[in-house]
């Protein structure tokens, strides 16, 4: 399970933290209050702040960092049964974690949807509008393009509840830079069997590490993230691979980056 705390090194804001979070800088956008920019009511009645904000987060914009690469480490070596992530910014996807083992709880860039005919389009063809400043419209019917984020008053999608199966069948859960604040991300923290290792990886306590009894198995790495990640690996005997993943990882997005 990922939040928001691991791609702050990458340089995106986390949303929560007081002065420097995403909610607390939104003043820019001229909007009622600060969750309005992703509630979807509002939205339809005016998108502009959101894809104001859409620009500034647009995958692309940012590199994935050692968080994420050791995720893609975890994969690379069959142990990754799946990633939940809170996060939307694409940064799962460019470090080369496949869809199949990726759930996005509260959506993604990668996909888009007419508000109106309810048209898919793949979130590539947006992106000349929005980092133009533009609201993309359907060319069918005129509506509004929204990406497939998800936002307050929508529906999960429905990858989400393969965590039904997946839970019960995990047996370790590592919980990184995440506040579980919103549910219902924040209760799959709760949805491994009592036998199995929790590891958070996070700033803080947080969730049911904090509300409820400890468990027993539970680790708890506080502190930076990207510093416990590194701990993390070391303790597995995996920093030397891990930093050269990383280091033909990077070269290839810098290639890519030059192309274009």
């Amino acid at each position: 399970m990922a939040g928001a705390g691991i791609s702050t090194p990458s340089g995106i804001p986390d949303f929560r933290s007081p002065g420097s979070g995403l909610y607390d800088n939104l003043q820019q956008y001229d909007i009622p209050y600060p969750e309005a920019i992703f509630e979807i009511n509002y939205f339809h009645h005016n998108p502009k702040p959101f894809f104001a904000l859409a620009k500034e987060l647009y995958p692309g914009n940012y590199k994935p960092n050692y968080a994420h690469y050791f995720i893609r480490l975890l994969h690379d070596k069959g142990l990754l049964h799946r990633i939940y992530t809170q996060n939307i910014d694409g940064l799962e996807r460019l470090a080369g974690i496949p869809s199949t083992k990726l759930v996005e709880a509260h959506g993604t860039f990668a996909t888009a949807t007419c508000t109106v005919c309810q048209t898919s389009y793949p979130g590539e063809d947006l992106r000349a509008d929005i980092l133009e400043s533009k609201v993309p419209k359907c060319p069918t019917c005129k509506g509004v393009i929204k990406p497939d984020i998800v936002f307050f008053g929508e529906e999960l999608p429905q990858c989400f509840f393969l965590y039904l199966t997946d839970f019960p069948l995990a047996d370790l859960l590592v919980v990184m830079g995440t506040s579980l604040e919103v549910e219902p991300f924040a209760s799959l923290a709760g949805a491994v069997r009592n036998s199995v290792p929790r590891v958070l990886i996070n700033r803080d306590l947080v969730g049911p590490f904090v509300y409820r009894a400890p468990r027993h198995n539970d680790v708890l790495e506080l502190g930076d993230v990207v510093s416990g990640v590194e701990r993390f690996a070391d303790k597995l005997g995996w920093k030397e691979e891990l930093n050269k993943l990383i280091a033909v990882e990077t070269g290839k997005l810098k290639s890519i980056k030059k192309e274009e």
